[in-house]
């Protein structure tokens, strides 16, 4: 860990995690699930196997992977409103279910997965910050999960790997001129600068979300958080690693 002399709300150097914690398995009736923990922030990330695939994708010998991402009303300080309810999806919620099935898709050979279709869940039980990195990271585990089935159930042949690399996402940010890994809430609505990274577990990029909240940033502090980022997703991977082992 770095050495950097810098007070967080939580005591964390620059560069470091949050705890992060996998619990697979945690439905009993899905073929991959796991709640994903970073911090305060709680993902159910639950993977379901239907063998078939929607109507435009029937007869070319792929498969399809997506994602749906929902927060419940009481994840956040004040409850908001279920989208079911109002009868309409939120852009926000639109916008990071699609993150969620690109990243998985962008590790996934679909010729391999064969004419079968997984549907990720990622249910925000409680944010604190990183929801959508959260739900990315726990996703691969889940699906990991949802291909072992599969396959223990003669959807998919043993001989054929459908993942074909690890994916995980982590937030980072520029707070008072230094960037930082792993962004809790507070330290979010605060940043001047506030990015989502998505890396494969070679250590290349799926996705880079960027705004500057305030100060623009220039190419050298750029370049610090994408380093920040990959590093981080490099930790994940490991974690992820160990609890599919």
């Amino acid at each position: 860990m770095s050495s950097t002399n810098s007070q967080r709300i939580d005591d964390r150097n620059p560069d470091q995690l949050r705890p992060i914690k996998f619990t697979r398995n945690w439905l009993n009736n899905a073929e991959g699930s796991v709640l994903v923990e970073f911090g305060n922030t709680r993902v159910l990330c639950v993977a379901s196997f239907t063998p078939g695939v929607p109507r435009w994708l029937v007869g070319k010998g792929g498969g399809w992977v997506t994602s749906e991402y929902a927060m419940l009303p009481r994840a956040t300080h004040t409850r908001s409103d279920r989208e079911s309810v109002k009868g309409k999806l939120g852009g926000r919620t639109q916008e990071i279910s699609r993150l969620v099935g690109r990243s998985l898709r962008a590790v996934v050979d679909t010729a391999a997965l064969g004419e079968n279709t997984i549907v990720i869940d990622c249910d925000v039980l409680q944010a604190d910050g990183g929801t959508r990195t959260a739900a990315i990271t726990g996703a691969y585990v889940a699906l990991q999960d949802a291909i072992t089935w599969a396959k223990d159930k003669g959807h998919i042949p043993a001989n054929r790997n459908p993942i074909t690399q690890g994916v995980s996402a982590v937030s980072v940010g520029i707070i008072a001129g230094i960037p930082m890994l792993d962004l809790c809430y507070e330290e979010d609505v605060t940043a001047d600068t506030d990015m989502n990274i998505v890396c494969t577990a070679d250590g290349n990029f799926v996705e880079v979300q960027g705004t500057a909240e305030g100060k623009p940033f220039d190419r050298g502090l750029l370049n610090s958080l994408l380093d920040l980022g990959v590093s981080g997703c490099g930790q994940l991977w490991t974690m992820q690693q160990s609890a599919l082992a």
